[in-house]
């Protein structure tokens, strides 16, 4: 598969009720390193924040547009979109990707609210 579409794939699959709700699965697909910053100004420190976090979230739908993918290096890469949550609106989301032992992790991710 290529990149991009793996990596779309990775995002959606974050964005998934079902996701974000399996602290196990949330464990695989962010890096231990994982920092968000989030469109409510809200800042998530560590990977375990967020599993904490999301599984109290009030889920509402999400979908992506515009997405584009950069390379910063090897192993490294930047995604970039348009996402839109039902009742909440669009935001512009960035998120650093890296490869470790042949697995995608999501390293960053930052969220800014958007007309």
């Amino acid at each position: 598969m290529e990149l991009e579409a793996h990596l779309f794939a990775l995002e959606q699959e974050l964005q998934a009720c079902t996701t974000r709700s399996d602290a196990h699965r949330l464990g695989q697909l962010l890096a231990d390193d994982f920092v968000e910053f989030c469109a409510s100004g809200t800042v998530w420190g560590s990977k375990a924040e967020v599993i904490a976090g999301l599984q109290d979230e009030v889920f509402s739908e999400r979908r992506m547009t515009e997405f584009a993918l950069k390379m910063l290096s090897t192993n490294v890469a930047l995604v970039t979109y348009r996402g839109h949550r039902q009742g909440v609106g669009s935001s512009l989301r960035s998120s650093v990707w890296r490869e470790e032992q042949g697995q995608w992790r999501m390293v960053f991710h930052q969220g800014t609210p958007a007309q």
